[in-house]
């Protein structure tokens, strides 16, 4: 399948278009020079068109990693036929960003400071703030600018020092696991109890395109969901369906879902 095909069946949008042939211009440059050649920062959404896109295309000669088990925000790195994608070294390096408990920064915060200098967020991966630090993962090409010069994120100072991928300070994450049963894994059904509406809202909501289904639109409310799988909605969130249970006696079936805060 040539690369204008490839981009009409899945590019439906321009934003989609341009990340998408930026991929394939990737992947036709370690195929034509036959070196390794890597991405920008994908975010989970990007990442799920950009494995939809490669499975059409026909490869599998790719890897992703985003500094570290777990990371939402990953580059992709195309590896040429004499490498294994498990010896794959990644452009990216890892900061810590310390500043005294009483600033209280924010992800917005972080990010804001990064922008201030010039920063495109593509560049930058995940960004892991605590209590007094933010460690954070970027490209390989921006992180001495960001050693030398990222001095400060709103009024508070920042010592910014390099670390390894092992010595990430991981977050503790916020989330709150709900029991419900529900009468199917219809999407609209586990919507209503993971984002806390009736479900005629939830079933709005999926049909106005506000919905992904692990990182994918999904416009069907009886798109039927299976342990694991992730929903995300704009301006709501995410929740995962954790586990599926039995059936009770009134036919309906329970669930866990795990919603973050």
């Amino acid at each position: 399948m040539d690369k204008g095909t490839l981009l009409d069946r899945l590019g439906s949008t321009g934003d989609e278009r341009l990340l998408l042939a930026h991929v394939l211009d990737k992947l036709d440059q370690t195929e034509r020079r036959n070196i390794p050649s890597c991405t920008d920062f994908l975010s989970p959404q990007e990442q799920a068109r950009s494995r939809d896109l490669l499975r059409l295309a026909g490869t599998e000669a790719y890897t992703l990693s985003g500094g570290y088990e777990g990371a939402e925000r990953k580059l992709l790195l195309f590896v040429p036929d004499w490498q294994q994608t498990e010896d794959a070294i990644f452009p990216l390096r890892c900061l810590r960003a310390s500043f005294r408990a009483e600033y209280q920064l924010t992800h917005r915060d972080i990010l804001g400071s990064l922008m201030g200098l010039g920063i495109v967020r593509e560049k930058v991966g995940d960004l892991l703030v605590g209590e007094e630090g933010c460690d954070i993962v970027v490209a390989d090409s921006i992180a001495d600018f960001l050693l030398q010069n990222w001095t400060s994120a709103g009024r508070a100072a920042l010592k910014v020092t390099e670390v390894t991928p092992d010595c990430l300070h991981m977050p503790v994450e916020r989330c709150e696991d709900y029991r419900d049963t529900v009468s199917s894994l219809r999407l609209d059904a586990v919507a209503s109890t993971g984002f806390r509406m009736s479900r005629g809202k939830a079933a709005a909501l999926i049909e106005g395109g506000k919905v992904q289904v692990n990182w994918r639109d999904c416009v069907k409310p009886d798109h039927l969901l299976s342990a694991g799988d992730t929903v995300t909605a704009r301006g709501l969130g995410k929740f995962v369906l954790a586990e599926v249970g039995g059936v009770t006696k009134k036919g309906r079936t329970s669930i866990v879902v795990r919603r973050w805060l």
